[in-house]
Parts: C-alpha cells; sequence; structure tokens
C-alpha cells in the first residue's frame, strides 16, 4: 500500500480548480489565516492553499513518510516557512481551542464519520471559523445492488447528498456553499496514475496473495467508478461555525 500511494499526486479524487474554487466560497477569513488541513496526504491540497492564500497551515496526517514528502514540496515551492507538518490521529488532534479561522479536509473525514468529523473539529475553530470539507456521497437514491454491496464494505457510513446538510446543522454549522467534485478530477491525479502503479506492480510480480487482493481491490475500486460514476462522487461542502 505504502509503496502505490506515496508516489502518487493525490491520494484520492481532487484538483488545484476544485480546491481553489471551495476556498472561494469561504466567507470572513482573515488577511493571514491559521489554517488546519486534516488528513493532508502528501499535500497537494496543502500546497495549493500555501498559494491560494498567505496564510499559515498546519498539515496533519498519520502517515510521517506522506508528511516528509509535503515538506521536500513546501521547501522547493518557497512554502517552507508556512507550512508545518504534524504526525497525528485527526480523531485525537492535541490542538487548543479556537485555533484556526479554517480548517479543510479533502476526501478524509469519512474515516471518522462525516458527522462525527465534523463535532470534533468544530471546538478547534475560532468563531464564525469556517470547515471545508470534500465528502462522498450518494448523488441518486436507486444506485445498482453491486455498488452498493461495494461501498458497504468500504464506507458504510456513506450519505445520500440530500442527508449532508441536516447533518451539517446539528454539529453547529452553516452549510455557505457546495459543489459536486467534476468526474476529471478521479481520474487525472488519481485513478490514472494509481492504474499505472498497479500495472508497474503486477509486471514487477513477486508480492503475495494479501497484497494481490489488495490490488484486486483497488482495480474493482476504478472500475467501479468507471461504471457507475453518475451514481455518486464527491461533494464540496463548505460551513462556518454557528456563534
Amino acid at each position: 500500500m505504502i509503496e502505490i500511494f506515496e508516489n502518487l499526486p493525490r491520494q484520492g479524487p481532487g484538483d488545484r480548480e476544485s480546491t481553489a474554487r471551495a476556498l472561494a466560497m469561504v466567507a470572513g477569513l482573515p488577511e493571514d489565516p491559521e489554517i488546519l488541513d486534516i488528513g493532508c496526504g502528501v499535500g497537494r491540497q496543502t500546497l495549493d492553499l500555501a498559494t491560494l492564500t498567505s496564510g499559515r497551515i498546519t498539515a496533519v496526517d498519520n502517515h510521517p513518510p506522506f508528511l516528509a514528502t509535503l515538506r521536500r514540496a513546501a521547501a522547493a515551492g518557497g512554502h517552507a516557512d508556512r507550512i508545518r507538518t504534524v504526525a497525528a490521529d485527526m480523531a485525537a488532534l492535541d490542538f487548543p481551542a479556537a485555533s484556526f479561522d479554517l480548517i479543510w479536509s479533502e476526501g478524509a473525514a469519512y474515516i471518522m464519520g462525516f458527522a462525527q468529523a465534523l463535532r470534533a473539529w468544530r471546538p478547534l475553530l475560532r468563531p464564525r471559523g469556517s470547515l471545508v470539507v470534500s465528502e462522498i456521497a450518494w448523488f441518486r437514491p436507486d444506485p445498482p445492488t453491486e455498488l452498493c454491496e461495494f461501498f458497504a464494505a468500504e464506507c458504510p457510513d456513506m450519505k445520500h447528498h440530500a442527508d449532508l446538510p441536516p447533518l451539517i446543522a446539528a454539529a453547529g454549522y452553516e452549510l455557505t456553499g457546495s459543489f459536486d467534485l467534476p468526474d476529471a478530477a478521479w481520474w487525472t491525479d488519481y485513478y490514472e496514475p494509481l492504474s499505472g502503479r498497479i500495472a508497474a506492480l503486477r509486471e514487477r510480480g513477486g508480492y503475495d496473495d494479501a497484497a494481490a487482493g489488495f490490488l484486486d481491490a483497488l482495480e474493482l475500486e476504478i472500475a467501479m467508478h468507471r461504471r457507475y460514476a453518475a451514481y455518486y462522487g464527491y461533494r464540496f461542502l463548505v460551513m462556518r461555525r454557528g456563534d
């Protein structure tokens, strides 16, 4: 898993244009905001936030090699003085209350569960601070059986997009903007390079049954999206802490 994902541009769907679009929806951001990027991976969106704002960014992931990659990229891009990395569990963040003007998390909140993540991270925001999350959701009410079975195993907490706003309100936020991640953002920086990594490992061989099963599972995920992209996707959700 490490060999596959460490060298990918992203560890999940996304693109710079969508990051910029979501950031433009954030209201009341200070000139030099304190930003927390949770589940940052190798930090493609972290670097985008660094170029799109003049703020200081704390990037959190539980996999130190991802953070090492981000530090190298931040230094190469001239952002080392504004990006610090923290190896930590997103469910047990040890930051003082009201530390951040903006919390960002692309494709990672589902690990905790959407509603639980919103509740857990709210105290870290300053009054009227904003939270931006991309969350996987059903787009249609009638997904095929094999797709339902796939996500029952991979993402059992997955909701229909219409069910997300009530959870946002219940967690103490106002929903100020939303949009769906374009399908191209699944492919260019994620599925296409991921497919290449899988093919290279298949050609090289020398892995055990567990690794082979993992590669099979990744290929199934890609195949599911190729067949059923109309039924689900990521929705960017821009929220403001209600106070």
